[in-house]
């Protein structure tokens, strides 16, 4: 009987906290006469990524990554490497899957897409110089990289021919999830964020209040 109550207090308030404190919202600067430049937040309905202008990434970020002169935008995202390759959406999602990527320590990947224009349903997200720099060396900070300090590519495991996975450093888990890694993203280069969210939803409706405001 233990176990079953168990079961369902858990993960219930485990959502409870997770919505509580993904409504709380973190400030940080707030856009100014700086914020000139914009980036862009987007979901597949499962993994928050974060779109920049290939213009806007620094070099050091941009070396090792595999992109073509008429491709404008990068998308990074950020997960367990067995659910990324395995779960590419909802319906390839299995309880193995989805409990080995919460409770089990495991290998991280750093997801790229490119684009060769901007797509309607991203939500931009202005920025100034100072966010910007900050938000380039956390994506730098999550790359793992070979011996020759280059970033490791997966070859041929992308989901098209306009994606590619990277190995990246950190354990996947119930408390670090794809969407919890954009928001933190977001905090420590001072944009407005969520306290912690494991969802997706909750940065994106930020971001698309303001705009409507």
């Amino acid at each position: 009987m233990k176990w079953i109550v168990c079961f369902f207090i858990v993960p219930t308030t485990y959502i409870i906290l997770s919505l509580l404190l993904s409504f709380i919202t973190i400030k940080g600067k707030g856009e100014s006469k700086k914020s000139e430049k914009v980036i862009y937040l987007t979901t597949n309905g499962i993994h928050l990524d974060m779109v920049i202008l290939i213009e806007n990434i620094d070099s050091l970020v941009l070396s090792g990554i595999k992109y073509n002169k008429n491709e404008k935008y990068l998308s990074f995202g950020w997960g367990d490497e067995n659910f990324y390759l395995n779960t590419p959406s909802w319906g390839n999602l299995t309880f193995s899957n989805a409990f080995k990527a919460m409770f089990l320590k495991s290998s991280t990947l750093m997801h790229i897409t490119r684009y060769k224009q901007k797509r309607a349903h991203w939500v931009e997200v202005r920025v100034d110089e100072t966010q910007l720099k900050k938000l380039n060396s956390y994506l730098l900070n999550t790359f793992k990289v070979n011996k020759n300090g280059m970033k490791i590519i997966l070859e041929n495991k992308g989901y098209a021919s306009i994606d590619d996975f990277y190995k990246s450093k950190g354990s996947y888990s119930c408390f670090k999830t794809c969407n919890s890694w954009v928001n933190n993203g977001f905090k420590e280069s001072g944009l407005k964020s969520c306290l912690w969210t494991p969802f997706d939803f909750v940065l994106l409706n930020k971001y698309k209040t303001h705009k409507q405001l």
